[in-house]
């Protein structure tokens, strides 16, 4: 019998895990000091200013804290939710489109959409599964490289800061790898409060990001942003964070069906979006530490640390302000920097699930290079060039497999 079975279907009658808290506030603290400062570059390079940042982080705080809370005491499993990480190191490389921050909002709304297609119509979400990983995985290293190869570049242009975050970021990961890009965040956001160019030192730029307010964003729907941004955006969080995420909870034996998680994530996402949101998906990373024993040994309680893990979230939509200000008034390429150190362990997947596979090496090499070439024509990003050249390649060199005959 699985884990998934023994979690009953109601009630609270497993009682209060203390260490099922602590791993959802955990979850909670790594997924938003990793990977904030991505979601930030992210907003701000399709053309967010600082009111709508700050409104996306909120929303998102509420969008992911309300949904793992609400999953995860409806079944009763660890269902835990995150932004996607993934597509906002693409919006990071994508940058503008024409129509701006709103057209983006456009964009967003419709990946949302999709994904409750994606849910009510199965067949929708089996074609994404059927891309070939290796293209899937090359897209996404693609997306990666530029912003991995940031905080080696920020050395020459702020060798300061930068060393004292690369440093902080290699000796915290020898001792506990799980806090090296927290530390390396903290370590960054308390550099850019007391450096005096930033305007931060003397925490007046502060003053007004206490109480952080939601901004609405009227859509505009544009070919360029639905081709370039919707469809990639689509793509990269379904086979980069939707599938790892059922992967990861079927490895500790919790199976839950799909059809809510992704018409709940959708309709969130969509909805969220008219406020400056980007999509919110399953967790893959932080998954592991709501569903693993860490959790709690009893498979039927480790759903209460996704549930503290949504609390966490909703409490950190709280800071949005403050950490939308410090992030947007120091320099870009530190903010680069911190957000590659986030994506160097997902770009290591990425680029070994590309190459793993010889047969399809070339595809998903050509797929990654395009993609990271940063190619744009007719206005569409290089993501979707990459998965379609790659492709295209793919089928030029893919031979039907012919079973031999018997001796």
């Amino acid at each position: 019998m699985s884990s998934s079975d023994t979690v009953p279907a109601t009630g609270l009658s497993t009682g209060l895990s203390l260490r099922a808290v602590g791993a959802g506030l955990l979850a909670a603290l790594v997924g938003y000091a990793s990977s904030v400062a991505v979601v930030i570059h992210g907003l701000t390079a399709v053309g967010a200013g600082t009111e709508q940042v700050v409104s996306g982080l909120v929303l998102l705080g509420f969008a992911m804290g309300l949904t793992a809370m609400g999953l995860s005491l409806h079944r009763r499993k660890p269902i835990s939710i995150a932004w996607t990480t993934p597509g906002m190191a693409l919006l990071a490389t994508t940058g503008a489109v024409e129509g701006g921050f709103a057209a983006a909002v456009g964009a967003f709304v419709v990946t949302g959409v999709l994904i409750v297609l994606a849910g009510l119509w199965s067949p929708l979400g089996r074609w994404i599964a059927a891309i070939p990983k290796p293209l899937a995985n090359g897209m996404l290293a693609g997306i990666l490289l530029k912003l991995c190869l940031a905080p080696f570049l920020a050395v020459s242009q702020a060798p300061g800061m930068a060393l004292l975050v690369l440093a902080t970021w290699a000796v915290v990961g020898r001792v506990a790898r799980l806090y090296a890009v927290p530390a390396a965040v903290a370590v960054a956001l308390g550099a850019m409060a007391l450096d005096p160019s930033s305007g931060l030192a003397g925490g007046a730029a502060l003053s007004g990001a206490l109480w952080p307010s939601v901004t609405f964003v009227q859509p505009v729907f544009t070919w360029e942003a639905m081709v370039g941004i919707a469809l990639p955006l689509f793509v990269v969080t379904m086979a980069s964070q939707n599938i790892p995420g059922l992967a990861v909870l079927a490895t500790y034996n919790y199976a839950p069906p799909t059809r809510p998680i992704f018409l709940a994530t959708g309709a969130a996402s969509a909805l969220t979006a008219l406020g400056g949101a980007p999509t919110i998906n399953l967790a893959a990373i932080t998954a592991a530490l709501c569903a693993s024993p860490d959790a709690d040994p009893n498979p039927a309680r480790r759903w209460q640390a996704a549930f503290v893990g949504g609390v966490g979230y909703i409490l950190f939509a709280g800071l949005a302000g403050m950490t939308a200000v410090m992030v947007t008034r120091s320099p870009p390429i530190l903010i680069e920097a911190v957000a590659g150190l986030a994506l160097v362990g997902a770009f290591g997947s990425a680029l070994m699930g590309a190459v793993q596979v010889e047969a399809n090496r070339t595809a998903a090499l050509v797929t990654m290079l395009v993609t990271a070439s940063g190619l744009s024509f007719a206005g569409v990003g290089s993501a979707f060039w990459g998965l379609l050249l790659g492709g295209a390649v793919h089928l030029l060199h893919w031979r039907p497999s012919v079973s031999q005959p018997a001796k």
